[in-house]
């Protein structure tokens, strides 16, 4: 059942962080040890929710990482990523030869939102 859930740009919401990660087999191992780094960093940061990094089950997607992370609100996140430290680690992530990878950033507001329905004993349904 979609929910009605505009999206909502008002300072102090809640928006979530979408990068998609570009880079090959051979190299995300050795990424995502650094990429866990980062997010310990950025994990203390206040108006940090919770981040996860979904990695491909096939060699064949395009975008072998993707992190999706909440943040209390924008003004949250953009204090967080003014960091020094996060920004060193980030551009030297960006620079590093031995690793190519390419990336895709930014924000965003949910425009739609399904969730599970489930049948109740008269035979109707709820969402959960």
């Amino acid at each position: 059942m979609a929910l009605d859930n505009p999206s909502v740009t008002a300072p102090g919401t809640s928006v979530t962080f979408i990068n998609v990660f570009e880079i090959t087999a051979e190299h995300l191992d050795a990424f995502v040890a650094r990429w866990e780094e980062r997010a310990a960093l950025m994990s203390a940061k206040p108006g940090f929710l919770d981040s996860r990094l979904h990695r491909a089950r096939s060699s064949e997607n395009r975008f072998q990482l993707v992190n999706v992370a909440h943040w209390e609100s924008q003004e949250a996140w953009e204090a967080a990523t003014a960091d020094t430290l996060f920004r060193e680690r980030t551009e030297a992530a960006r620079d590093d030869a031995t690793t190519p990878i390419a990336s895709s950033a930014g924000l965003y507001d949910v425009a739609v939102e399904f969730r599970a329905v489930t049948s109740r004993p008269d035979g109707l349904t709820d969402p959960t």
